[in-house]
């Protein structure tokens, strides 16, 4: 029989050092910082803290979820291949990837949670009305799905029953996918919004997953050194080195994919679509185009990954972060950019574009997103860090 899983047989005890303490309080602070941003909002109303409005009603939280549900996709996609097909150079980072897949959707759920008015009606009506033609409801049930499934298979890791693990990994990565390409539609069947309406978004999120689970992949394991003092073992680098080369054929991919998608504005369909990839090119939404989603986030990473042969881990780690800062200020600009642009535009005294800045008050709940990743990494690597270095058995 196994042996019941205890902490003992996982812990850390020495990753709890003054840094990770101090980091610890800082997520702490900014999680709760969140939270409370979020259950004022429920109290006195989300318009007095939010700034979306009737024209544009998604905004930066509806962004962010994106951003945290895609990344929770590819991680879960790398670390159930690396599981399925062993012996390869990723497999050294699949556990850790598991636990970073399942905080990352439960970051997003936490996000989404304090844009939606009432939260406690969806987990009901989900349950008791559901409708089986919407892609949202969908997407929701889906991503619930998929974090049952990855739940159970991090018990199972941890209890080192990997078979069943592997198992229940392979169902969490079929809902992922089609909770991700759900979410792709929830934009792309919008015929009314012509920058959304279309057939590549589904699968464009399904490349941005990779992108952004790879990513992720890196980073997180260096970190996960850092606090530790340590070097980094040959084999874990050799690991992160299989990363960044996921990392950098996606960055070529969303590349690729963003460039034709713009350029199809410019030749042919609506003229408000084109509007609105005029917003990103040349218009209100440019800087963070031009100088974070393209710059920061596909150009400069597959530079710094390509001249230095991904022989750097510190240059493998900045690479990663870049291309996450700009995969979530890409999904920020998707999301205004699809709004921005008037239902009735071109009739008189109609602006050319709609307004929408991100509030003090939605920044305050991403940052608690955040804070509810890094306190959840850091402890995980206190409490769960044995098991994430164990992958021969698998």
């Amino acid at each position: 029989m196994a042996k019941v899983f205890s902490l003992t047989a996982t812990a850390e005890p020495e990753v709890a050092n003054p840094l990770v303490k101090m980091l610890s309080i800082m997520f702490g602070l900014l999680l709760l910082a969140g939270v409370a941003v979020g259950l004022t909002g429920f109290i006195i109303g989300h318009k007095p803290l939010f700034n979306m409005t009737r024209e544009v009603p998604w905004g930066l939280l509806i962004s962010t979820y994106a951003f945290f549900a895609i990344t929770s996709t590819g991680l879960c996609l790398l670390a159930v291949i690396s599981h399925l097909f062993g012996g390869n150079r990723l497999a050294p980072l699949a556990n850790r990837m598991v636990w970073i897949s399942l905080i990352t959707i439960l970051s997003g759920f936490l996000v989404i949670g304090m844009e939606i008015v009432s939260p406690w009606r969806m987990l009901i009506y989900n349950i008791t009305s559901p409708n089986i033609a919407s892609n949202i409801w969908w997407m929701g049930t889906l991503y619930g799905l998929a974090l049952g499934f990855i739940l159970v298979e991090f018990w199972l890791i941890l209890n080192r029953r990997f078979g069943l693990a592997l198992a229940l990994g392979i169902l969490a990565a079929l809902a992922e996918v089609a909770a991700n390409t759900c979410l792709g539609g929830v934009f792309s069947t919008l015929a009314a919004r012509p920058f959304w309406f279309g057939s590549q978004l589904p699968v464009y999120f399904l490349a941005c997953a990779f992108l952004s689970g790879a990513a992720a992949a890196i980073i997180f394991t260096h970190y996960a050194y850092i606090i530790r003092g340590r070097q980094m073992e040959q084999h874990v680098f050799e690991g992160v080195q299989a990363a960044g080369k996921v990392l950098l054929l996606m960055l070529v991919l969303v590349s690729v994919s963003t460039f034709w998608k713009m350029t199809a504005f410019f030749v042919g369909g609506s003229s408000e679509g084109r509007v609105a990839a005029e917003a990103l090119v040349y218009g209100p939404l440019a800087t963070n185009f031009w100088g974070i989603e393209i710059g920061v986030g596909l150009v400069a990473p597959m530079l710094l990954l390509v001249l230095t042969r991904m022989n750097s881990l510190a240059a493998l780690s900045t690479a990663g972060l870049m291309s996450l800062v700009g995969m979530f200020v890409s999904r920020l600009n998707m999301v205004t950019a699809g709004q921005i642009v008037p239902q009735f535009s071109g009739v008189e005294s109609m602006p050319t574009y709609l307004s929408y800045t991100p509030s003090g008050f939605e920044w305050v709940v991403v940052l608690g997103g955040i804070g509810f990743t890094g306190i959840a990494f850091l402890q995980g690597e206190r409490f769960f860090g044995k098991r994430f270095t164990e992958h021969e058995a698998h």
